[in-house]
């Protein structure tokens, strides 16, 4: 019973935010609220409610000083020389700015840390996708994607976990699989470059005016905006569209550079108030500091996202008004971010409360035939999809892994390959509901949670498939 209403339950709630019946925040309330009645325990529903808020809870706190830390990065300038290198190689192409979203997504990845890849990654290509009218939810679909696949990096949380775990070193785990987790992100850029080909068809091939790429490259975005000096002058940034065969001029594109007109996209002028350019080696140092620190785990990660952000306000902005006017530029995005949060906290609360995730995973588990013991590892890349998909990871890799560990040793099967089979559904994993990040991604590109997902689970699914086929055939599975 348990396991039929927990299915009902995240299906519900993909249905009505894909159809967009519900938002994002009701669904992860209200939705959960209505099946814990349903299954006889509305009396602790406020237990389940405090529980899952009480492990979220540090996500949030991370997330809220995140996005003030890295957006006030974005304001000083620290991201700018990185962004112009980009602009320069995407110019006004529909393909190479795809291709590089992927590009830069892959990465600022090497972090470890989803959120802080999904701001720098947004910030930097949101202008051209605005200026250039691409679809968001491309952009949205390749950075999770790309994102997805360099999660399994041992720092990145889910090898961590899978060696925690199964008792294995992470090493022995993630090296191995390197090379089938370059054919993923290799997939990656491929299908970057034909989504780009389809935008390219789709709006027409575009080339930027060479008098004009100076000014093009310096149209930057924040997270949180911010009024510069330059704000509000003359300057079409501007693209002369030719059509997809090249033939007919078509008509010119564009958004003027800092007026936040065409599209609600704003601009940052290259001299707005908000930079520092006296502080940019104080600024880079501290950010490499930083990520640093959360590699080598000196202190938890929402502490040094807490630190980091008190830090850079007080640094760059010593006036107590300017403090508050860059906190108050980023306010929207910490709200949204971390009412999503704390909304998700509602449903795995409920989830795992109730019991319906163990009953899930013991079902599927009981599902698979005696005959596919011997291939267990593959069993497990194939479930780790769905299951980490509908899971927390902390769900999947101390509930589930060490079940499947056991029946694969039963017939033979390491725990070593169980393992890294476990690691090929992080591609889609990072575009499940139940990811903190993903809200970021979504709420910074401004698109639907339920139109990004209805583009990038299909994509990110082939290409969880293409690591586990190349796994296996690289005899690493």
């Amino acid at each position: 019973m348990l396991t039929v209403l927990g299915f009902a339950m995240i299906a519900t709630f993909l249905v009505l935010i894909m159809l967009k019946k519900m938002s994002p925040i009701a669904a992860l309330v209200l939705i959960p609220a209505l099946f814990c009645v349903a299954v006889g325990q509305g009396a602790q529903l406020g237990d389940y409610v405090i529980e899952g808020v009480g492990k979220l809870a540090p996500t949030a706190a991370m997330l809220m000083f995140a996005i003030v830390y890295f957006g006030v990065m974005i304001d000083v300038g620290l991201f700018d020389p990185i962004v112009r290198g980009i602009l320069r190689f995407c110019k006004a192409d529909p393909v190479r700015v795809v291709v590089g979203t992927a590009v830069l997504a892959a990465i600022v990845s090497l972090d470890g840390d989803g959120s802080t890849t999904f701001m720098i990654t947004v910030s930097a290509m949101y202008p051209l996708y605005k200026r250039l009218k691409m679809s968001l939810v491309v952009m949205t679909g390749v950075a999770a994607t790309a994102n997805g696949v360099m999660n399994t990096l041992p720092w990145g949380g889910p090898t961590a976990r899978a060696a925690t775990a199964l008792k294995l070193d992470a090493a022995d785990i993630f090296v191995p699989m390197i090379p089938a987790l370059g054919v993923g992100l290799l997939f990656v850029f491929a299908l970057a470059y034909v989504l780009g080909r389809r935008e390219r068809k789709r709006i027409g091939y575009l080339t930027l005016d060479e008098v004009l790429v100076p000014e093009a490259d310096a149209v930057l975005v924040a997270a949180g905006g911010g009024k510069g000096k330059g704000e509000g002058k003359a300057g079409a940034v501007g693209a002369k569209a030719t059509g997809a065969a090249g033939d007919a001029p078509g008509t010119t594109v564009g958004a003027a550079a800092g007026t936040g007109e065409g599209d609600g996209f704003q601009g940052l002028d290259p001299n707005r108030a908000t930079l520092r350019p006296k502080l940019y080696w104080f600024n880079a140092g501290l950010t490499v500091a930083l990520l640093a620190a959360m590699i080598l785990e000196l202190l938890p990660i929402p502490v040094l996202f807490l630190l980091g952000a008190a830090l850079a306000l007080t640094v760059n902005y010593p006036k107590m008004a300017e403090q508050k006017e860059r906190i108050a530029a980023h306010a929207d995005n910490v709200l949204n971010v971390a009412g999503m949060v704390f909304a998700a906290a509602v449903f795995t609360g409920v989830l795992t409360g109730t019991g319906m995730v163990k009953h899930m995973a013991d079902w599927l588990v009981g599902a698979i035939p005696d005959g596919m013991g011997p291939h267990m590892a593959l069993v497990t890349g194939v479930l780790s999809l769905p299951l980490t998909y509908f899971m927390s990871n902390d769900g999947f890799y101390f509930g589930v892994l060490p079940v499947l560990a056991e029946a694969g040793a039963a017939h033979g099967v390491s725990s070593l390959e169980i393992a890294r089979a476990s690691l090929v559904g992080q591609a889609l994993h990072m575009s499940s509901p139940l990811v903190p990040a993903v809200y970021v991604l979504v709420g910074m590109a401004k698109v639907e949670f339920g139109d990004h997902t209805r583009f990038t689970v299909k994509w990110a699914a082939l290409t969880s498939l293409v690591v586990l086929a190349a796994g296996i055939l690289f005899g690493i599975i």
